[in-house]
C-alpha cells in the first residue's frame, strides 16, 4: 500500500505526543498521548524555541534537536496552518502552532532543511515571519540546508556559517562565509551541518541557553556516544567512490538548489530587519 494513503500521524510535539491512528484526508485525527512523561530536566524557566516545519522537511532535521531541546523547553512547530504535513520520509506531523500565534520574543528561531524547502524559500510569508522573528530572537539557529532559509530572509549576511556539505556553497549567495564544522557559532548564530549535526546542535545551544551541566545530563539521558559502524559521514571520510555514488542518489533535489537560492537571493534585502 503507498505509504501517502497508509502511515502514522506522528504529532512531534511535547504537547501533542504520538499519534498512530491512520485517518481520513477530510478529517481531523485524534491525538493519542500517553499517560507517562519524562519530568523537565530542569526546574527554572523553560526557554521559548520556535521550530519551523513544513512539507518536505527532512525529519531528522528537526527531530534530533527538538528531542534535546523538548527536555526543557518550550518548544514550538510552527507553519502557516494547523493541517497534518508529511516528512522527507513519509512520517506525518502536525503543527502545534501557526506563525501568527507564534509568541513574538523567542529565546530561539530555528529551521531544518529538506527537499520542501525550494517552496519555502519562495513564500514571502514564510519569509517575512522569519525575519520578523529573527530580528528579536536572542537565538538564530538552523540545521543542514535550513541555513539556506535563514539566508533567504536575510538573516545570515555577514556571518560564519555551516550547512548540509552537497550545498555548503550556496551560503555564499547570501552573503554568509561557509565554514566546513560540524557545528559553526558566530555571535547569536549558531547552523550545524547536515541532518545527524541537529543533536550536536541541539546541545551546543542547550548549553548556551541553560548551562553545560543541562546539556551534559540531556546528553546523558538520550545516550548520545556516536559511534558509528563506518567512519563515513564526511565526504573526505567517505571517499570519492561513494560520494559520487550519494551525490547521484541525491541529484533530482539537489540540481534545483542553485538556481533556486540565487532567486531567494535576490529577494532577501526585503526581508532582512533594517
Amino acid at each position: 500500500m503507498d505509504r501517502r494513503k497508509f502511515g502514522g500521524v506522528v504529532a512531534a510535539t511535547a504537547v501533542a505526543g504520538i499519534a498512530g491512528s491512520a485517518v481520513a484526508a477530510d478529517e481531523k485525527p485524534p491525538v493519542q498521548t500517553s499517560r507517562v512523561s519524562f519530568p523537565s530536566i530542569q526546574g527554572g524557566r523553560r526557554p521559548e524555541i520556535a521550530m519551523l516545519v513544513y512539507p518536505g522537511l527532512t525529519l531528522m532535521d528537526m527531530l534530533g534537536p527538538h528531542t534535546v531541546l523538548s527536555l526543557s523547553c518550550n518548544v514550538h512547530l510552527v507553519w502557516k496552518n494547523m493541517d497534518l504535513m508529511e516528512s522527507d520520509t513519509g512520517v506525518v506531523l502536525r503543527p502545534s502552532m501557526t506563525l501568527k500565534d507564534c509568541p513574538q520574543d523567542l529565546d530561539a528561531i530555528f529551521v531544518g532543511g529538506g527537499p520542501g524547502q525550494l517552496a519555502v524559500m519562495k513564500d514571502p510569508e514564510v519569509m517575512k515571519f522569519l525575519a520578523d522573528r529573527g530580528a528579536r530572537a536572542k537565538w538564530i539557529t538552523s540545521v543542514c540546508s535550513g541555513s539556506l532559509v535563514l539566508g533567504a530572509a536575510g538573516l545570515l549576511k555577514g556571518y560564519n556559517a555551516t550547512s548540509h556539505w552537497a550545498c555548503h556553497a550556496e551560503l555564499e549567495l547570501f552573503g554568509a562565509t561557509p565554514v566546513v564544522a560540524r557545528v559553526v557559532t558566530d555571535r547569536n548564530r549558531i547552523t550545524g551541518g547536515g541532518v545527524t549535526a541537529g543533536i550536536d546542535f541541539g546541545l551546543t545551544l542547550l548549553a548556551k541557553m541553560l548551562g553545560e551541566d543541562i546539556a551534559k545530563m540531556s546528553q546523558l539521558g538520550i545516550e548520545y556516544d556516536p559511534a558509528p559502524p563506518f567512519d563515513a559521514g564526511t565526504p573526505q571520510k567517505a571517499g570519492e567512490k561513494v560520494t559520487k555514488m550519494a551525490l547521484d542518489w541525491m541529484a533530482p533535489v539537489l540540481k534545483a538548489f542553485p538556481s533556486a537560492c540565487a532567486a531567494a537571493a535576490k529577494d532577501m534585502d526585503n526581508y532582512a530587519a533594517k
